[in-house]
């Protein structure tokens, strides 16, 4: 009875979530055109778009790239920034090489969406105008489902829905929301990373990976959650190892995690090797880019370097201190939540994670435990019956220290964000703002780090009125700022 309404309680929060993601949506979009209609915008050579280098492939009959009336000119006129590489890579494929900064996940969706859901549209509208909506309802529509799978993730981690909720519900109005409502990978991103998580928090490891891979090929940084699976599979080894005493489930075990982490980086690194074949093979010597002479030609972390000036401690420079204070919400954010868990639970940090309670271990949303990991592992072998039984003869001796630990693992310090499962969070966190802050555009932070789970779990739970005051305040702020700003084509993160 409690379940059915424990099950109850969560689908109609899901239902009022599903509600405020969709007016979140609503909400940018609406202020976007607001201030895109009173202010003229600082670059207007985002709707020159001139003709694909290669021309081969358009057909005679093939459908009108643009067509002149105040529908396609608003809709091409609103693509900025990098949208201006996603619509190009769509329509024209990679043409230079700096396009290949840029994954194939969301040109691909706006391509199919286009020539197919949107495809009666194109003679009225035209193809390039059919491309931008297509965009638009790509990002809108993954962020709607990217909040459902947060609150589904928060659920099982932190076991309180009403945390959960309010998590999520931050989320719906994240200060990088400009950048989930535009022709992004962010949204893309947080869905299939998200979304892998839930998958295998749910025991379905498989589907994580292939979750996982794709977010990938949405953003580079979605190779790190692979990370997920080396923590997985590092404390399901050591408990086949040294708590089983079974040697070959050990070496299945990391087999099966190092052949998962594989599928997961193999995208990524086929894009790089697609980027290879296109821009170094076939040409001379003399003729080759930097990078194709290298020894592990990495294309990606070239054209970072080369085209945008991204590299270690590079951005620490004087001129760019207000990028640096545009960024300090959300690495301020980052910061206290992970130093918070660190008080909390020191001796995970210096165990990483080994010295988690049998309770939460148990207990724990499949992080830590062997269950469900392999076949041999579900089936029990007739001598662990026996060895059961001996184990319930020795257990009244042990009721008290059962009972001490299972309140040290219930109290408040213990549970919620400070559970031992959020703590593959805070470590993912923690290299994600590290990267954010020596080696990226310090700006970019604020997106960057947006599709992190801890920094939503940890506003969750701040008590005091005005630091929840603060922390709606500073998302209301980013929102209209970034709405404004981002919109007219200047800096925004």
């Amino acid at each position: 009875m409690a379940k059915a309404m424990q099950s109850n309680s969560k689908s109609r929060k899901e239902i009022t979530l599903i509600k405020y993601a969709i007016f979140s949506r609503l909400l940018v979009l609406f202020l976007t055109i607001l201030w895109r209609s009173f202010l003229q915008p600082y670059d207007t050579s985002a709707a020159l778009n001139p003709p694909c280098l290669d021309q081969k492939d358009v057909a005679e009959d093939s459908p009108p790239l643009v067509v002149a009336n105040a529908v396609s000119k608003t809709l091409e006129n609103s693509v900025v920034w990098d949208s201006v590489y996603f619509l190009r890579i769509t329509e024209c494929g990679y043409e230079y090489e700096q396009t290949y900064a840029f994954l194939p996940l969301l040109p691909f969706f706006i391509s199919l969406l286009s020539r197919t859901v949107f495809a009666p549209v194109v003679p009225l509208i035209g193809l390039r105008a059919v491309m931008v909506l297509s965009g638009y309802v790509v990002s809108n529509l993954a962020f709607v489902f990217a909040a459902i799978y947060l609150f589904r993730v928060s659920a099982i981690i932190l076991k309180d829905t009403e945390a959960s909720f309010r998590a999520s519900l931050i989320f719906c109005f994240s200060p990088a929301s400009i950048f989930y409502s535009s022709i992004y990978s962010e949204s893309l991103y947080a869905l299939f990373s998200i979304g892998g998580l839930y998958h295998l928090l749910s025991g379905t490891s498989n589907v994580a990976v292939l979750w996982f891979a794709l977010s990938g090929c949405a953003r580079s940084n979605g190779i790190i959650n692979a990370g997920y699976i080396c923590f997985q599979t590092m404390h399901r080894a050591y408990e086949a190892l040294y708590q089983k005493r079974r040697v070959c489930l050990a070496v299945q075990v990391l087999i099966t995690g190092f052949v998962r982490c594989v599928c997961i980086c193999l995208p990524f690194v086929a894009f790089q090797a697609y980027g290879y074949y296109n821009i170094c093979h076939g040409h001379k010597p003399e003729e080759l880019r930097p990078w194709c002479k290298a020894r592990i030609p990495l294309m990606y972390n070239f054209i970072q370097s080369h085209y945008w000036g991204v590299g270690f401690l590079k951005y620490f420079q004087f001129k760019q201190l207000p990028n640096f204070l545009l960024a300090s919400p959300v690495l301020s954010l980052a910061v206290c939540s992970i130093i918070s868990y660190t008080k909390s639970r020191p001796e995970l940090f210096l165990s990483l994670g080994f010295q988690a309670t049998e309770k939460e271990k148990r207990s724990s949303a499949r992080l830590y435990s062997l269950k469900d990991a392999v076949e041999p592992d579900v089936k029990a072998s007739p001598n662990e019956g026996s060895r059961d039984i001996r184990q319930r003869k020795h257990s009244r001796k042990k009721d008290v220290t059962v009972t001490n630990v299972a309140a040290e693992s219930n109290s408040p310090e213990r549970s919620g964000y400070f559970s031992a499962d959020v703590f593959p969070f805070v470590v993912h966190l923690g290299f994600m703002a590290a990267t954010a802050f020596f080696i990226m555009h310090v700006q970019v932070a604020t997106r960057f780090l947006s599709a992190s789970p801890p920094l939503y779990w940890f506003a969750s739970y701040l008590k005091q009125r005005k630091w929840r005051y603060l922390i709606w305040s500073y998302c209301a702020a980013y929102i209209l700022l970034g709405s404004l700003l981002f919109s007219n084509f200047y800096p925004f993160t």
